[in-house]
C-alpha cells in the first residue's frame, strides 16, 4: 500500500531509542525525509546511523532539550531551511518519575509540566505555522495509554498526559479547517528501555525480580504479551499519511486490549 509520504518531511522527537527511534524507522521506510532529535547527540549519531543503513534514507539529526523552546526553535527553524517546510511532526518524551503524590516535590511538579506538557506546546507552536503555509499537516501526540486508565505509582504522568490529549483534541478543531490533523497516540506496556526503569523500581518495592513484574504485566494484557515498538510506530506512520484523511481529534491506545474503558 502506498501511504503518500514519499518526500513528506517529518520531525520526531526523543528519537534516539524505543519508541521514537522506531517512528522515525516506520516514517523513512516510507520514504519520508526524517529529522530526529534528542537530548544526547551520541545517541541520536547511531540510531540516524542505524535507520539510514536498514532504510537507504538520509536522516537528519540535532541534539535539543525540548523543554526548551529555544531549542525546538533552532531545531524546526533548521528542519525547515534543509527541506522546505514541515509536514509532519510526532512530539514525544522521556516519562517523568514514578512516584506517589506526597513524594513528589513541587519542583519536579515544574519540571514534569515542563517536560510532558509544554515541550508538546512548543513544538505545535513552531510547526503549526509552516503546515498552515502548505494546507497540509499531521501532528501526533505520544502520550501513553495513562490517559485512558491512569497507573498506580505514575502520578505525574497520568495528570500531565491527560492535559497533552485534551491540546490534541483542541488543536485538531481549530486546524481541521487547514486540512492538519491532530491526533494523540497511547502506547501501553511496551519494549522499551523507559519500560525497563519502570520494572526495576517496581520490583524493588515489591521484593521481587524485574523479570516478575515484566511476567504481571503481560498477564494483565488481554494478548497475554507486552508490546514492540514496531507495533506503535505502524500507528503514527498510518497517521501520518494520505490514508488517515478522515481521522483527526482521535486518541487511540495501543495496548494490547489492556485500557478496559470503552472508549
Amino acid at each position: 500500500m502506498d501511504l503518500g509520504l514519499k518526500g513528506r518531511v517529518a520531525i520526531v522527537a526523543a528519537a534516539s531509542k524505543g519508541l521514537g527511534k522506531a517512528v522515525a524507522a516506520g516514517l523513512a521506510r516510507e520514504g519520508a525525509q526524517v529529522s530526529i532529535c534528542a537530548r544526547t547527540g551520541a545517541d541520536l549519531h547511531i540510531a540516524a546511523s542505524e535507520i539510514e543503513a536498514q532504510t537507504g534514507q538520509k536522516v537528519f539529526w540535532k541534539a535539543v532539550d525540548v523543554t526548551k523552546p529555544d531549542q525546538v526553535r533552532s531545531f524546526v527553524e533548521d528542519v525547515a531551511h534543509r527541506f522546505g517546510g514541515v509536514d509532519i511532526c510526532v512530539t514525544n518524551t522521556g516519562g517523568p518519575p514514578a512516584k506517589n503524590f506526597l513524594s513528589i516535590s513541587l519542583e519536579e511538579w515544574h519540571q514534569a509540566v515542563d517536560l510532558v506538557l509544554l515541550s508538546a506546546v512548543y513544538f505545535a507552536r513552531e510547526v503549526l505555522p509552516r503546515m498552515l503555509e502548505r494546507h497540509w499537516g499531521r501532528l501526533i501526540f505520544m502520550a501513553s495509554m495513562s490517559v485512558k486508565q491512569p497507573i498506580d505509582g505514575l502520578l505525574l504522568s497520568n495528570s500531565l498526559r491527560a492535559g497533552v490529549a485534551g491540546l490534541a483534541k483542541t488543536l485538531a478543531n481549530e486546524f481541521g479547517k487547514d486540512n492538519i490533523l491532530v491526533n494523540t497516540v497511547c502506547p501501553g506496556y511496551t519494549l522499551t528501555e523507559r519500560l525497563g526503569e519502570l520494572a526495576g523500581a517496581q520490583a524493588r518495592a515489591a521484593g521481587v525480580s524485574a523479570e516478575e513484574i515484566y511476567r504481571r504485566w503481560a498477564a494483565s494484557v488481554p494478548l497475554q504479551r507486552l508490546g514492540k515498538p514496531e507495533e506503535l510506530a505502524a500507528l503514527v506512520v498510518f497517521l501520518a499519511s494520505e490514508k488517515a484523511s478522515y481521522l483527526s481529534g482521535t486518541t487511540i491506545a495501543v495496548d494490547g486490549g489492556y485500557v478496559k474503558g470503552l472508549l
